[in-house]
């Protein structure tokens, strides 16, 4: 619960814990001391993944967490993804993977919107599973997506929690039964989808763009290329205050730029792409006509310019021997040992250029991700920068050559989204594949009646779009004994379509002055009376509408059978019967089933792609309409 209320008040943040099963009584200190071994183990075995991974605004980090109320002693951390969602589900796909890793922990995950898990994989929960009720019921154990259920009924498995489980009960839960609680399959394959692809999609999520950059910050991110979100992020949030310390640039002055190729995630990368943005005059900082061969690096380079300026105004000068500190302690020096056990350095000699880029990448990220928050030698990113200006050698002329061989940039025509790839990305939503396509007519109209009938409660209208449901049935008795009861009259002498209204209007005209005996005695009478007026008010209405087209707009059953016959003469059609008889000869009943799949078609087809009340009613009930080829063929022939 406490940490829930932290996350309420840290928007786009997510919280990881990891707690050792089965939870055994043990001294408080030994069990820290096996935790952090956890973290130690779990560090080093996915660093070779962690370390060059770019983070939007937070590492995943590690560390451990006392006990505190209902909840036992375990490592978690909390990291703010900020804009880049994928953030958020690289975490989730390294917590499947510890667990998997690592089979006696289980994990949970979750955000400021909760278990968003649980919202990725929606379309397939169970009806009892909801918000209120889903706390500490969802972990990963094993690699495993788990589920901890509700008993079906109360004395039923009276071993399952009917209330929302403590963490320590659904950690007993889950050491005794962990087969029990695996996720169906088709939740599991929701949430699986969403992770799939990693490690190598990381790779598949970065984006590499030319900047003509000041040397000192070629330098920086030579060492340090992570350093391009805190950059990116300074300056996409810049204020006016901010822009105040760029005028002059104390620090990264323009007269020394570079060519160079910097690494962004394609987040960051649209960030600083998508904000238009004008350098002060007294920057120093000039961009060239927009049709110029370097505009985009140029653009690019003064944008990040800025935003190292910024990181740095906000920090004092550190000293050069604050980085030194962390790395001489005894956890480096078996960080490291750990990390050559696992081949970190795959095969390169000790001091090599190669072997001394993968040590900087490795003593950053021990600094950023094991060394804990709180601790004084944990340095923000504009100390970190003016710790790497002091320390690290300018060459310019090294870096001028190696500006001329650089590699080609990447396409960004990724930025701009075509209605073709927009529909392909449409179609790969769960729940729209092939075996929806195939649909039919009469479950549209099978599942509208099903909607209509279906019983509303508090939380409103339930739509029976789970094929795995019963059937909904409509009981006509009752209905017909319910209306019975409510006009005192035979309900097959009643016309459906207006007893509601009459039977407002005749109660309405109820004597206030008669006495309770002469009161009582009328509602004896009122049934004979209200059923001629019924019928005399019918028969008016019935007359009126006849001499309109408002029964055109309707399909009726004498349509549908003369449609397969000779046509009749227009002229005998029009012409217009005196005789009252005659006027309810021609009253043919309606066709309700085709009148309401043509109305729901024709609203569909209105809202032009668009969402609207036809597929906002049918996608919840699961009926998932095709496009209209037919129209599209039609309004390209027409454009050509």
């Amino acid at each position: 619960m406490d940490g829930e209320l932290r996350l309420a008040t840290v928007e786009d943040a997510v919280q990881y814990q990891l707690f050792l099963i089965p939870q055994e009584p043990c001294n408080p200190e030994q069990h820290r001391e096996v935790l952090q071994q956890y973290v130690e183990r779990i560090v080093v075995q996915f660093a070779p993944i962690l370390v060059s991974y770019i983070w939007q605004y937070q590492p995943f980090n590690l560390t451990y967490k006392p006990a505190k109320g209902d909840t036992p002693a375990h490592i978690g951390g909390v990291t703010k993804f900020g804009d880049n969602i994928e953030d958020e589900w690289f975490i989730v796909y390294l917590i499947q993977q510890i667990t998997k890793k690592f089979p006696e922990l289980a994990a949970r995950v979750d955000d400021n919107d909760g278990e968003f898990l649980l919202i990725e994989a929606a379309d397939f929960l169970p009806k009892w599973l909801k918000p209120e009720n889903s706390a500490n019921r969802v972990f990963f154990h094993q690699g495993e997506l788990c589920i901890i259920p509700q008993p079906k009924t109360p004395g039923e498995e009276p071993w399952l929690p009917a209330t929302s489980p403590t963490i320590l009960q659904a950690l007993m839960l889950l050491s005794a039964h962990p087969e029990e609680f695996l996720a169906t399959k088709s939740i599991r394959a929701a949430v699986y989808k969403r992770i799939s692809g990693y490690p190598e999609k990381v790779q598949a999520s970065l984006h590499r763009a030319h900047c003509y950059l000041p040397a000192d910050i070629v330098m920086v991110l030579k060492h340090r290329p992570a350093l391009v979100a805190a950059a990116v992020q300074a300056f996409y949030l810049r204020d006016p205050i901010d822009l105040q310390v760029c005028r002059p640039f104390r620090i990264f002055s323009p007269d020394r730029r570079v060519m160079t190729s910097v690494t962004f995630t394609k987040c960051l990368y649209a960030q600083l792409m998508q904000q238009k943005f004008v350098p002060d005059r007294c920057s120093g900082y000039t961009l060239p006509s927009p049709a110029h061969h370097q505009y985009k690096a140029q653009e690019l380079g003064m944008k990040l310019a800025h935003g190292f300026e910024i990181l740095c105004s906000k920090c004092d000068t550190v000293s050069p021997d604050s980085k030194r500190q962390v790395l001489n302690t005894p956890l480096w020096a078996g960080f490291l040992n750990s990390l050559k056990k696992n081949s970190y350095f795959k095969g390169e000699l000790e001091g090599s250029a190669k072997y001394l880029e993968q040590l900087h990448m490795a003593e950053n990220y021990f600094q950023q991700s094991v060394i804990k928050p709180e601790n004084s030698v944990a340095m923000s990113p504009g100390e970190e920068i003016l710790t790497l200006l002091q320390t690290l050698p300018l060459n310019v002329d090294e870096l001028e050559k190696e500006a001329a061989g650089l590699p080609p940039e990447d396409d960004d025509s990724w930025l701009e989204i075509s209605p073709d790839a927009l529909d392909q990305i449409l179609s790969e939503v769960p729940g729209r594949n092939e075996e929806d396509q195939k649909y039919d007519l009469a479950g549209v109209t099978e599942s509208m009646k099903a909607f209509i009938s279906k019983v509303s409660t508090h939380e409103g209208a339930e739509t029976p779009w789970s094929p795995a449901e019963t059937c909904v049935t409509f009981d006509v008795d009752s209905f017909t004994n319910a209306l019975d009861k409510i006009l005192g009259a035979d309900s097959e002498e009643l016309d459906s379509d207006d007893l509601d209204e009459e039977e407002q209007f005749e109660f309405l005209d109820s004597d206030e002055d008669l006495d309770s005996e002469a009161h009582g005695q009328q509602e004896k009478e009122l049934p004979n009376e209200m059923m001629g007026s019924l019928r005399s008010y019918m028969d008016e209405m019935d007359s009126e509408l006849t001499h309109t087209n408002v029964g055109k707009s309707f399909i009726t059953q004498r349509k549908m059978a003369s449609s397969a016959k000779e046509p009749l003469s227009r002229d005998a059609d029009c012409a217009l019967e005196d005789d009252s008889d005659a006027i309810y000869t021609d009253l043919t009943p309606v066709d309700v089933d085709l009148n309401l799949v043509t109305n729901l078609l024709e609203s569909y087809s209105a809202q032009a792609g668009l969402a609207g009340p036809a597929s906002n009613i049918l996608q919840s009930m699961g009926v998932h309409l095709p496009e209209n080829i037919d129209s599209r063929c039609i309004s390209s022939s027409t454009t050509d």
